[in-house]
């Protein structure tokens, strides 16, 4: 990869549109001072490689910054017809934390949260001409001791241990597209799993009411159903013997919407997820049966490009990692991924819990702290609502940046009622908000479930393992594991903690998450190296044991329980 093809793929699969051009690649750069007004008609003098973040290898620039300048020029296509009943959307996947947006001169957006998209309808601000400049302006304290205190998952100004380098400024796709004057923002769809009565509700976002809609469905080349309505009501499509989504089974069907002149494409997985009791025990329900989820810890950190996956392939090969290894789940550690990460889950077939990126560690966060947290949270949840991968919320983790626990996990629960909602992973880490759906405690290296089941809701164990073995040629120098491991035997401890997994599932167990996928800078209990070149584990045989435990507890009665 390189300036001319900085991930070109498609950057929001669940909304595309067949116009449509990246912007990602070499802009000019400079450090900036709180207060200075935008470089307007000033060329800059380094040159970043977007969109990866300011301190990684790959964006050229390698530093933190707290505040920085962006800049480019760019042309729009003469056939896109803007300002002839088109308008002009500029897209941006995530700026961390805080940005401005400037289009020749006139700011066109203002943000906040590091993890979620924002737009702007630019068509006013361009100038006659082919050449238009777009700058934009960044400010992120990550953990400064005077800064804000907004939600930065594992980021840390002074990176050592569990904590790592942040990631800065522009870290995902910034692109344009040319759009009906009412068009579609996203599209909220939700299925409901009623063997064969079951349905597709289809919500357009972003868009006034009353404008005529339609929605077909697609199984293949096949049309489903098809339904019409107009915005702001809900439209249903009836799945007639729907072809459930499942990690045995990840079909999705397509879906194309037409909202007035505006035509998009997107697609959907049919699947239910809930908490129910079997024989009295609180058992996790994928499509209405048990199951097992059995995951890794997967912190999103890349060596070169930290938060930014180099290529659209790197950013599958974790998940296509897991799957090989016989994992059906993946619990995203307090890092939102970019949107075509939760497409390669859906496609790849993965169970995930999304965290929500948490606050700094030991830090009582401020009024305004907590308002932010939870606005982003929602951000969090509404963007990424239709991925049927996604099958739970994680609120808290171990107490970092906590408060008004039981409450959070209900506003989230309110927001999403089709998911699960865990309150606090790590519960012998921070107080039980008494809340959601799951129960989770983590042990490190032996797995443990909560030691006062409330009875009602599903209990996991959320962190377990941490298997230390550094590969020579392929581990920083300054390292940090829970428990070090013969190369020799290193398959054969895994194993042996997966057997406790297995006799804490017979008492009642939905889910375990080993630490972790990947190394992760001085991390050394991944699976993988941090370069991702070294497997450490012998695959054929965890996969098998993986295999042997989802179906040995994914059943009403779970088998060979002693």
């Amino acid at each position: 990869m390189g300036p001319d093809n900085a991930l070109p793929e498609y950057p929001r699969p669940q909304l595309t549109r067949d116009d449509w051009q990246n912007l990602n690649g070499r802009w000019q750069f400079a450090a900036a001072e709180a207060g200075e007004q935008p470089p307007v008609g000033k060329n800059l003098k380094e040159r970043i490689l977007v969109p990866y973040p300011v301190e990684s290898q790959l964006s050229g620039i390698q530093r933190h910054e707290d505040r920085m300048w962006y800049r480019r020029t760019f042309t729009v296509p003469r056939d896109w017809h803007i300002g002839h009943g088109q308008r002009l959307r500029l897209n941006f996947g995530a700026v961390d934390w805080q940005s401005e947006v400037y289009v020749n001169g006139t700011k066109v957006a203002g943000h906040k949260g590091g993890y979620d998209k924002f737009s702007a309808d630019v068509t006013d601000a361009l100038k006659p001409g082919r050449t238009q400049e777009l700058i934009v302006g960044v400010y992120d304290p990550t953990d400064a001791a005077n800064g804000e205190n907004p939600p930065l998952g594992k980021q840390r100004l002074d990176p050592s241990g569990i904590w790592y380098t942040p990631s800065s400024g522009i870290w995902q796709t910034v692109w344009m597209e040319p759009v009906a004057r009412d068009h579609v923002d996203s599209l909220k769809l939700t299925p409901h799993v009623d063997g064969t009565a079951s349905t597709l509700t289809v919500e357009p976002k972003g868009v006034r009411d009353g404008v005529r809609v339609r929605a077909t469905a697609y199984a293949g080349h096949r049309k489903v159903a098809t339904v019409s309505g107009r915005t702001g009501e809900p439209l249903t499509l009836k799945i007639r013997d729907p072809r459930l989504w499942s990690p045995d089974d990840p079909f999705l069907y397509d879906l194309k919407v037409t909202v007035g002149h505006d035509r998009v494409e997107s697609y959907f997985g049919m699947r239910s997820i809930a908490v129910e009791k079997v024989n009295g025990v609180p058992r996790t329900m994928l499509n209405g049966e048990p199951v097992f989820m059995m995951a890794t810890l997967d912190q999103g950190f890349w060596p070169d490009g930290l938060h930014t996956a180099p290529t659209d392939e790197a950013l599958a090969y974790d998940l296509k990692a897991h799957k090989e290894m016989g994992f059906n789940s993946v619990r995203k550690h307090i890092k939102v991924e970019p949107d075509r990460w939760f497409y390669w889950a859906d496609r790849l077939g993965l169970l995930v819990w999304q965290d929500m990126p948490a606050m700094t560690a030991g830090k009582n966060p401020s009024t305004a702290a907590r308002a932010e947290y939870e606005r982003e949270m929602k951000e969090m949840i509404d963007e990424h609502v239709s991925h049927p991968s996604i099958i739970m919320w994680v609120t808290f983790n171990e107490g970092w940046g906590q408060y008004d626990i039981g409450r959070v996990a209900a506003q989230a629960k309110a927001w999403d009622p089709t998911r699960l909602v865990n309150n606090q992973s790590g519960l012998n880490l921070g107080a039980d908000g008494g809340a959601g759906d799951i129960m989770d405690e983590h042990g490190y290296p032996s797995p443990a479930l909560p030691p006062s089941p409330d009875g009602e809701r599903a209990l996991v164990s959320g962190e377990y393992g941490g298997l230390g073995l550094a590969v020579p040629g392929h581990a920083w120098s300054v390292q940090q594991s829970y428990v070090d491991v013969d190369p020799a035997t290193y398959t054969d401890d895994y194993l042996t903690k997966l057997d406790e997994v297995h006799a804490l599932a017979c008492k009642g167990g939905n889910g375990a998450v080993y630490t972790q996928i990947t190394d992760v800078e001085g991390e050394l209990n991944g699976l993988l190296t941090y370069d991702r070149k070294v497997v450490k584990p012998d695959v054929q045989r965890i996969r098998a044991a993986h295999e042997q435990l989802i179906d040995d507890i994914s059943r009403a009665t779970p088998a060979n329980c002693a």
